[in-house]
């Protein structure tokens, strides 16, 4: 071969080793921080973009939201009960610069950082507020990781608690309590349904009392509910109200003939 066109290809190679050096491409979701000389010269857009080799270097940045799980932490709550809580965190990056230039790795530290903050949010509860408030406990959580984090040019948009594991004693004693909960509110409703059904009954008494003709129609009434079986043979009493009317005019004729023959004697005298 001869030595120009050896020479000629080994140029070629090199261009094109340093053409392939020079090219970056910074994607829509990402940020370029360009260091020059170890110096940061700014931030590149998405797009193409051409560095010098050797000297530059573009670190990217993903700019979307990351979804990261907090793995489960055996936490003491303030009521002396202990719980296992696992959790989930949505961060973005905000600030691109301080997020290469501030803290080496963002995911651990925020990983590290928010089971920390899990562990010290839970504890200042009690075991019923933080099954109760678990809203409360998220934006507590979440305040405090965006004070944390500002200064890594990083934005926590969302911690949710995703799961709360009790003991089983713990689980068995709820149970235990929430049946003897529904067990009040049963007597309770029982009583007040007690109640109206005896207000109910002494204002029918009243009425019955008050137009006698009523407890006979109740009566008849009785007779075509039972009357529906064929087969079957009813002995029915006489009308209450009709034999303690007798009943009452019977007396009212005896006190009169007693206080008849009382008088007479006195008046012969």
């Amino acid at each position: 071969m001869d030595p120009t066109t050896l020479v000629v290809i080994v140029l070629v190679i090199l261009l094109l080793i340093v053409a392939k050096m020079s090219i970056r491409i910074v994607r829509q979701f990402e940020k370029g921080v360009l260091f020059r000389l170890g110096r940061v010269m700014g931030v590149r857009e998405p797009g193409l973009q051409l560095i010098i080799p050797v000297i530059d270097r573009l670190p990217l940045v993903s700019l979307r939201i990351v979804t990261m799980p907090i793995q489960s932490q055996g936490i003491i709550t303030q009521d002396n009960v202990s719980v296992d809580v696992s959790a989930v965190a949505y961060y973005r990056v905000v600030d691109a610069v301080k997020s290469v230039i501030a803290i080496e790795n963002v995911a651990a530290a925020i990983d590290q950082i928010a089971q920390t903050t899990l562990r010290k949010v839970v504890g200042q509860h009690t075991l019923d507020q933080t099954l109760s408030e678990t809203a409360r406990i998220n934006a507590d959580i979440r305040e405090i990781l965006d004070v944390l984090t500002v200064e890594w040019g990083v934005e926590v948009t969302l911690v949710e608690l995703k799961d709360i594991q009790l003991p089983e004693s713990m689980k068995r004693a709820m149970a235990r309590q929430a049946e003897a909960e529904r067990e009040k509110r049963a007597k309770i409703i029982a009583a007040e349904g007690e109640a109206i059904a005896a207000t109910a009954l002494g204002d029918a008494s009243d009425t019955m009392m008050a137009h006698p003709l009523a407890l006979q129609l109740r009566n008849l009434q009785s007779l075509v509910e039972i009357g529906v079986d064929k087969n079957t043979t009813v002995v029915f009493p006489a009308p209450l109200m009709s034999t303690i009317g007798e009943l009452s005019a019977f007396l009212a004729r005896e006190g009169h003939a007693a206080t008849s023959g009382s008088t007479s004697p006195i008046k012969a005298a």
